[in-house]
């Protein structure tokens, strides 16, 4: 590892989007570990419209900059792909710029959405699969992608972190979304999307897998998402089973389910990459079972 790449893992770690789902996951993460100054770069210091990270990079001295800000609006970005470019790729690219300038690391997160999902062999999909973006939301991060590997060009201190159907607190996500709608749907079976396959992922476990990656290795793509695979319909009975037993769903197809934009109808990551570097992450039911009553 080298020495900057060990720097980073240890001592001074600045966060993009600390106040997003995943941002507050990783501040607390990193706030847990001894040796180690955090830095929390959120809005309306650090913007994906257009902001400059220079001046952060010089007041914080970071040795490390996990990019967890984005715009995750999938139907939003479909509507307007021109900002999710700025937002998801633009950004990217200044950071990155950034850090090599200065010798600093970047993990980036990215997405299972730089797939089309078409897969039907039953395998997730491996980090050698060929890309092809399932809506202009995962175009806007597999630019995002290309452009930090553009720039570092094969230098070590990038990291790529894809991964998919993040979860956790401060709630509003979608088992948080599926209690909501199942008291509004009480008497009547709650219709959920059967037929897409993901791997629901907690912020936490995702976090902590993030902080062992840059300390374990110096760069590369990787994914990392809880184990296993579940259906939408499969997530919501899940939730249901724990927060509200005996409450009815109805499938439905995705095609009836009407949205801007269209997710990968199979969106399973292969995390074997990561396992074999020592990153494993636990069972995604495990992972939901401990987030449920914050929930419930």
């Amino acid at each position: 590892m080298s020495e900057a790449t060990q720097r980073g893992a240890e001592q001074r770690v600045a966060v993009t989007g600390a106040g997003g789902r995943l941002g507050k996951a990783l501040l607390e993460i990193l706030g847990g570990r001894a040796g180690r100054e955090v830095f929390a770069w959120r809005r309306p210091e650090y913007d994906l419209d257009g902001s400059d990270p220079e001046p952060l990079l010089e007041r914080d001295q970071p040795s490390l900059v996990i990019h967890a800000a984005a715009w995750t609006d999938v139907d939003g970005c479909a509507r307007e792909p021109e900002i999710a470019q700025r937002r998801n790729a633009d950004a990217v690219e200044r950071l990155a710029q950034a850090c090599l300038a200065r010798g600093t690391g970047l993990a980036i997160v990215s997405t299972n959405e730089v797939f089309d999902g078409r897969r039907d062999d039953g395998r997730g999909y491996s980090e050698d699969d060929p890309t092809a973006p399932a809506n202009p939301y995962g175009a806007s991060k597999l630019a995002g992608e290309a452009a930090a590997q553009r720039v570092f060009d094969g230098r070590p201190g990038l990291w790529i972190a894809r991964t998919a159907w993040l979860y956790g607190p401060p709630g509003n996500d979608f088992p948080a979304k599926i209690v909501a709608a199942s008291d509004r749907f009480f008497g009547e079976d709650l219709p959920v999307v059967a037929d897409e396959t993901g791997s629901p992922t907690y912020t936490g476990d995702l976090a902590r897998a993030i902080v062992e990656l840059t300390r374990g290795v110096d760069g590369g793509l990787f994914h990392l998402v809880n184990a296993g695979q579940a259906t939408r319909y499969e997530w919501a009975a899940a939730v249901l089973a724990h927060c509200r037993p005996g409450r009815a769903l109805r499938p439905i197809s995705q095609r009836d389910f009407q949205r801007a934009s269209t997710p990968p109808a199979w969106g399973v990551l292969d995390g074997s990459r990561a396992a074999s570097v020592g990153i494993r992450l636990r069972p995604w039911g495990d992972a939901l079972g401990d987030y449920l009553p914050e929930v419930c």
